[in-house]
């Protein structure tokens, strides 16, 4: 006759791959570093597009697409605050910086301002007028 697993059983082994799933999830979630950026001589931020990416001063095109992302300045603020959140944050060398790109709707280079990544720091990133 064969054995027929009980009900408890069949729930407490559910349970149990569900906690473990969670646990693995848990340790895969992305680690996430603050930041503010400003504009130079405290001036609200000019209206264009801010591409925040990360890159290493030593090696050129070392920038990695799925860590930069696009933000709006209207024009109106003074600061704005984003968050980068990535699993891969917390492998990056230290040597690595985090770069903010401010251009007008045409592409044209308004401002740029960088900073260190450092691990569990809020980041500060003024941007500066970019002379041609």
């Amino acid at each position: 006759m064969p054995h027929h697993p009980h009900r408890r059983t069949l729930l407490l082994g559910a349970a149990g791959f569900a906690l473990t799933a969670l646990t693995y999830r848990a340790k895969a979630q992305s680690e996430v570093v603050q930041g503010r950026l400003t504009f130079a001589g405290g001036a609200k931020i000019p209206k264009g597009r801010i591409s925040i990416s990360l890159s290493n001063p030593g090696e050129p095109d070392t920038s990695d697409p799925a860590l930069e992302f696009d933000l709006i300045s209207t024009g109106r603020a003074k600061v704005i605050d984003f968050t980068l959140s990535s699993a891969a944050l917390s492998a990056l060398s230290p040597t690595l910086q985090v770069v903010a790109r401010l251009e007008r709707a045409d592409g044209w280079l308004i401002a740029r301002g960088s900073t260190r990544l450092a691990a569990g720091a809020r980041l500060e990133i003024t941007l500066n007028t970019v002379m041609y």
